[in-house]
């Protein structure tokens, strides 16, 4: 009996962990973790959702308690070759470590909640976020400082914060605005690679070898003052909550401190850049700002350009691999930007104290594991490497030593073809067969007018239900020809759905999520050259949670 109350208890406290306050997370440092989550779990208790995750915790305690007893049973000897084993592969990484690429991580800052905000100058001092009561998006740094955040349930937000105002989301919109920043990080880097709407990978090692013989006059922009849009948008900065940082809420055009323009107190018509390039005149230069030849002048080019044509701010990281660059993206947060010079001590001197939830890639599953064997930063990643090889799989230890010793990509793998598209959408209950059926179709409609859009075909179709007690499920069919059409994809998806619903007769199939998607066939066009995609699209690895309400989501992933 006590060791079944045990368990029970640890998987309530493990629910912590899983559905609690992430004070990793930009805009939540400091906060009262022990208040936050006991909101948490009093407003979640009982519901459909708090028991899908303790289902869930009770699944990852089973894990770890598989691998704890497989780690009692490794002796002295096989952890020695094993040793051997992790510092051979360790000396080969280490004497491949490129530390010549420079690659920056865009993020737009709180993007969905800043876009409204912008339109909406009512909501700017308010308490955001974007989203449903069955979910949200994302939410601005005020609703932060209360622990609300992306991924959570708005119903649960409401408890944190009853102020909150939910937005719902307007995926068109954010999409013209992510192709605008796009616009601009394609002049430093064609082949960039996006990742979401809101953020994207560049590699500038040959824009800056070009730009070290710029002149001046190239590395010149004019300060618009006023709207800095054609569109008469609000002018404003992103900003972080009042009590962390008051003079972030001014309205400024500029992000630099240093900069040698003064800002203007009265707003003026905005004059074109044409115009200015026309005027050569001392007070039309004193309007402007010459950015330097660095990685991180650059940087603070592309973040200026961003504001001026969006109003909306980005934060990015430098480094010399991926893996660093997004962490150093988070680092100074929002509005700022970090850069890690190239070097390995420095690399290292970074990484030691580093908290192993800050990587990319490691999650609040991986990240409990870890922890069971004493692991919180990564510096415990580099000292545990031989067992971490004997109890993970080859690729997730390689992974996890890589992450040790500060490697990641250095190339952008991007040869311009998507892998897949999907789209989902989230409601709170269908459960007749004819309307299940209706929104298959009209998801199917969508995605064909996606892929017809972008020129792609697919041979794989997927359906994913999540039903009412949050369980997801996925299921593929892959035919002999390509497929693009609503009628063709829908076609597949029907059976695919048909036999779900078959399965829970006579009970009805009750979902509160369906998403369709098709994997990529290679189109070529009339000349030749395989097409690129143009908008930055959702990608999976964000895992961002499109909420209730949405017209849908895209998803793409890049080889």
């Amino acid at each position: 009996m006590d060791s079944a109350k045990e368990n029970n208890d640890s998987d309530k406290d493990g629910l912590l962990l899983r559905m609690g306050l992430n004070d990793n997370k930009a805009g939540m440092e400091g906060l009262d973790k022990e208040k936050i989550n006991k909101i948490i779990m009093e407003a979640t208790k009982g519901s459909k959702f708090y028991e899908n995750e303790l289902k869930k915790e009770k699944q990852v305690n089973q894990r770890i308690e598989n691998m704890m007893q497989q780690k009692s049973q490794i002796t002295t000897q096989q952890l020695w070759k094993a040793q051997l084993q992790v510092d051979k592969l360790a000396m080969e990484l280490e004497q491949n470590r490129n530390l010549h690429c420079t690659i920056i991580h865009i993020d737009m800052d709180a993007f969905y909640a800043a876009v409204e905000m912008r339109d909406n100058p009512e909501l700017r001092d308010k308490p955001i976020a974007v989203g449903s009561m069955s979910m949200l998006s994302t939410s601005n740094y005020h609703a932060r400082r209360f622990g609300v955040r992306a991924a959570m349930p708005g119903f649960i937000a409401k408890r944190l914060c009853p102020q909150l105002t939910i937005v719902p989301p307007n995926f068109d919109k954010y999409r013209e605005v992510s192709k605008e920043v796009r616009e601009i990080l394609a002049d430093y880097d064609p082949n960039f690679m996006a990742m979401s709407l809101d953020e994207a990978y560049l590699n500038i090692t040959k824009h800056l070898e070009e730009r070290q013989n710029w002149p001046e006059d190239k590395r010149r922009y004019f300060v618009k003052r006023g709207n800095p849009t054609e569109n008469d948008k609000p002018e404003m900065v992103i900003s972080k909550a009042p009590e962390l940082n008051e003079t972030a809420l001014a309205i400024s055009p500029l992000l630099f401190e240093d900069s040698p323009v003064q800002p203007q107190q009265e707003k003026t018509e905005v004059p074109s850049q044409a115009h200015f390039e026309e005027q050569r005149n001392p007070q039309v230069l004193q309007n402007s700002v010459i950015f330097g030849t660095s990685a991180e002048e650059v940087v603070k080019e592309i973040r200026f350009r961003i504001e001026q044509k969006t109003s909306l701010t980005a934060s990015a990281g430098i480094a010399p691999n991926t893996m660093l660059a997004k962490v150093c993206s988070d680092k100074n947060k929002p509005n700022g930007q970090y850069q890690i010079p190239p070097n390995r001590e420095a690399i290292m001197d970074f990484i030691k104290d580093l908290p192993i939830r800050k990587v990319p890639g490691i999650g609040k599953v991986t990240e409990k594991m870890l922890k069971a064997l004493g692991i919180i930063t990564c510096s415990d990643l580099y000292q545990k490497r031989a067992l971490l090889s004997l109890l993970f799989s080859e690729t997730s230890w390689h992974s996890f030593l890589h992450i040790s010793l500060g490697l990641g990509s250095t190339q952008l793998e991007r040869d311009g073809e998507r892998k897949s598209m999907s789209i989902e959408r989230t409601f709170s209950e269908i459960s007749k067969a004819e309307e299940l059926y209706n929104l298959c179709q009209e998801l199917c409609s969508d995605l064909a007018q996606d892929l017809q859009k972008e020129g792609l075909k697919g041979k794989t179709v997927t359906i994913k239900l999540k039903n009412v007690n949050f369980e997801v499920k996925t299921r593929a069919s892959t035919v002999a020809a390509v497929v693009s059409t609503t009628e063709e994809i829908f076609a597949i998806a029907k059976e695919l759905l048909k036999v779900e619903i078959d399965a829970d007769y006579p009970r009805p199939l009750r979902l509160r999520l369906m998403g369709s998607s098709g994997k990529m066939q290679k189109t070529v066009n009339i000349i030749g050259k395989t097409k690129r995609p143009g908008l930055m699209t959702q990608n999976s690895a964000s895992k961002k949670t499109k909420p209730n309400n949405s017209k849908y989501t895209i998803d793409s992933f890049f080889k």
